[in-house]
């Protein structure tokens, strides 16, 4: 059997795509595993080999890079979700905008636009206003819990192991949502093993405990609902009203028996227990309701910043037809109706637009219309002529990016201008590329929705030639 390669007090390099570490060797770019840092002096061993790179695993710190923090969270080490904790924050932040750069550079060929430094989120803790969390009768148990020859419940109610679907973590306490979220998936993981609920086995579709999601707002609202994996009517009932005894803070409570091979349920009833059937958010003074099903960013606070740049970039007059694409629950659209002469909302989920049309009328807002649809189908040239050629668009779309055919429709409909959000700016700039036939990319303006992670927000603005 070969030896694995070494390399021997190596500096790692840089970050690359998704986050991860390199280090650029002779015989090509290697990708660390585990949580490195620009800066640190390492031995690696090669794991595997690919055409194109190596991936590699530290087997001895020499030296730790200035660049480095002190992670805050128990879990840090387990989870990979906020897996940039170890790194300062303002290099988080270089690194993102680089990211923008790279992308707009290498893949939408784009190399004289001005992106602007990343705004930064004042909260870096407690930020996220949405958490799903998975009960497993297979618990993931650390390294040390193994060594120290105790016996553990097998139960546990927290995050998936990161590449593991089958392997559920305990979470103790998660600094991604605020109070009373830890309290209440705490609470009832302890209830529910008391009373011998069985957790659900992922390999089999099997158990009762299946998910547990909460939504909390800047209004102070907490919404929750409950995932079943069987219809057990009387348990269903003992474990909701022991979440209405202990938490009178629940809003809205809700459940669903999915009994489906996966946690989606988007397709699944949701069934409302007590209280509201929707919980507040608000924006300036605008309000919007969202419910069990609804999409709402899941940073309220550089939510709105973000959606400030989107509307300094459309430049509105008051005076400007306004299509909003992808426009979810209506959020962009309502937050800049009072300044345009019409909104047009389209979006593939109908439920996101009959809430759109709910918060619209929510707050007096009466110069919005919302379409639901397949965006490649519903906007075309018919659309255009029946609802009037728009004089900017707003494009919000999911991560993949835009359909080719959405593309050509935008270029068809000819807007002066085209404000384009997006959560990848990979597909951002694939898109840009094709839209750069007619218009000119002015700026860019990088938001950090998500401090801790590689993930990036970007607002580019688009005139036409």
């Amino acid at each position: 059997m070969p030896i694995p390669k070494r390399y021997e007090k190596i500096t790692i390099t840089d970050f690359a795509a998704e986050g991860k570490c390199i280090y650029k060797s002779d015989e090509g770019v290697i990708f660390i595993q585990g949580n490195a840092a620009p800066g640190d002096v390492v031995d690696i061993e090669i794991v595997s080999k690919r055409k194109k790179y190596r991936e590699a695993k530290i087997i001895k710190v020499h030296e730790l890079s200035n660049l480095r923090a002190s992670p805050y969270c128990q879990h840090f080490d387990t989870c990979g979700g906020c897996r940039w904790q170890h790194i300062n924050y303002p290099e988080q932040l270089r690194f993102k905008k680089q990211q923008v750069i790279d992308h707009f550079e290498r893949i939408g060929k784009l190399k004289d636009v001005e992106i602007e430094d990343v705004q930064a989120a004042e909260t870096r803790q407690y930020y996220r206003n949405k958490l799903e969390f998975t009960f497993s009768e297979n618990r993931w148990l650390s390294r040390e819990e193994i060594a120290s020859g105790r016996d553990f419940s097998r139960n546990a109610l927290g995050y998936h192991v990161p590449k593991r679907f089958d392997k559920i973590f305990q979470v103790e306490t998660c600094h991604l949502q605020p109070d009373p979220s830890n309290a209440i998936r705490n609470a009832l993981h302890q209830y529910t093993e008391s009373k011998g609920y069985v957790y659900y086995d992922v390999k089999n579709n099997r158990g009762f405990m299946r998910n547990l999601i909460i939504r909390t707002s800047n209004t102070g609202d907490v919404l929750v609902i409950v995932q079943f994996a069987e219809p057990i009517q009387e348990a269903i009932e003992d474990v909701l009203n022991f979440l209405r005894r202990e938490f009178s803070v629940i809003s809205a409570l809700f459940y669903i028996v999915n009994q489906k091979g996966n946690d989606s349920y988007q397709d699944q009833e949701v069934v409302h227990f007590h209280g509201e059937t929707f919980i507040r958010e608000t924006m300036e003074d605008l309000t919007f309701m969202v419910g069990p099903k609804s999409f709402y960013q899941t940073n309220s606070e550089q939510a709105y910043e973000l959606y400030k740049v989107a509307r300094t970039y459309a430049e509105l007059t008051g005076n400007e037809l306004v299509y909003d694409l992808y426009t979810g629950t209506g959020t962009i659209a309502n937050f800049v109706a009072r300044n345009a002469r019409k909104v047009i909302g389209v979006e593939y989920v109908e439920d996101a637009v009959v809430d759109a049309r709910k918060n619209s009328a929510l707050n007096g807002i009466a110069n919005t219309a919302f379409f639901a649809g397949d965006m490649k189908k519903v906007l075309d040239r018919g659309f255009l002529e029946r609802n009037g050629r728009p004089d900017v668009i707003i494009t919000d779309p999911p991560r993949a990016g835009m359909d080719p055919a959405v593309i050509e429709t935008i270029l068809a409909a000819a807007p002066e201008r085209i404000v384009y959000v997006s959560c990848n700016t990979a597909t951002q700039a694939r898109d840009l590329e094709m839209l750069a036939q007619q218009y000119r990319v002015t700026k860019a303006q990088p938001v950090d929705m998500f401090p801790h992670t590689h993930h990036i927000e970007n607002v580019a603005q688009l005139v036409r030639r």
